[in-house]
């Protein structure tokens, strides 16, 4: 009787461990592993550059942030770079590899998309005042590993899954369920290799691809600087260059109308 009863106890005090954790708890304790709200709130920007491989496909990558919500993201491959960007109220780009060079709007799936990736914060810090709700859902497992999983649904109605690793407490992937057209269109980010930055844990390696599919594209920084001057201006569309204007042909003058015509080199004169 005595290994049953220990058996029970322990499955007891594990249910009472889970029943214990509140949301709100969790994520004051992966903010406070990040290093802690005042040392997040201290950093104004980030400037961060890298690689992304899949398979055989390499590119060089990079992303300007600045608080509260500004974003430049950029992809470089043989010399010409792509540019998505976001200035707080408008997003744009420009896409060399679809033969469009000049910046023009992002279409409404591409906005959406980039101006969640744009909460400089994440979408964790100061949850209630955006709009954001948070649910734990209890013990979850990434990979065999027991994780904690928290819900959030954030203001425009789209989810993210976090699981966080109960010994850092940091998160070690992210699913995100977008609604488009009302289909949802999930998503997976394993993250990792995390490094200190001014005081804050940053993941340095990121693997993201559709859920359910083993085609992941995986993005490893090279350096992450915070705090460095960005100006708001970097994030703003550029004007597109003007169209050059017609040629314009001299007017003919009263010489030259009455002086005969050169026939065409190419075709003979008529007899």
């Amino acid at each position: 009787m005595r290994p049953t009863l220990s058996i029970m106890l322990g499955l007891v005090c594990c249910v009472t461990f889970s029943v214990g954790q509140t949301a709100d708890e969790l994520v004051a304790k992966n903010l406070q592993a990040k290093g802690g709200i005042e040392k997040i709130k201290a950093i104004k920007t980030e400037r961060s550059t890298g690689k992304l491989q899949q398979g055989q496909f390499q590119a060089q990558v990079g992303q300007e942030a600045k608080a509260p919500d500004l974003t430049r993201q950029t992809f470089t491959i043989q010399g010409m770079t792509a540019i998505q960007a976001y200035d707080g109220s408008s997003g744009w780009q420009i896409s060399p590899f679809e033969g469009r060079k000049d910046p023009e709007l992002l279409g409404e799936d591409d906005l959406r998309d980039i101006v969640e990736q744009a909460d400089f914060y994440g979408p964790l810090v100061d949850y209630k005042e955006k709009g954001n709700t948070i649910e734990y859902l209890g013990h979850d497992s990434v990979d065999g590993d027991d994780v904690y999983k928290l819900k959030v649904t954030l203001k425009n109605g789209d989810i993210l899954n976090y699981y966080l690793d109960p010994d850092s407490m940091l998160e070690i992937r992210i699913e995100k369920i977008m609604y488009i057209r009302g289909a949802a269109h999930e998503s997976v980010q394993d993250l990792g290799s995390y490094k200190q930055v001014n005081g804050v844990y940053f993941p340095f390696s990121m693997e993201n691809g559709p859920k359910n599919s083993t085609q992941r594209a995986k993005i490893t920084l090279d350096s992450l600087q915070a705090n460095i001057p960005i100006e708001d201006s970097q994030f703003k569309m550029p004007a597109a260059p003007a169209l050059p204007s017609p040629q314009k042909h001299e007017e003919p003058t009263e010489q030259k109308k009455n002086q005969p015509k050169i026939p065409d080199a190419k075709k003979p004169p008529k007899k």
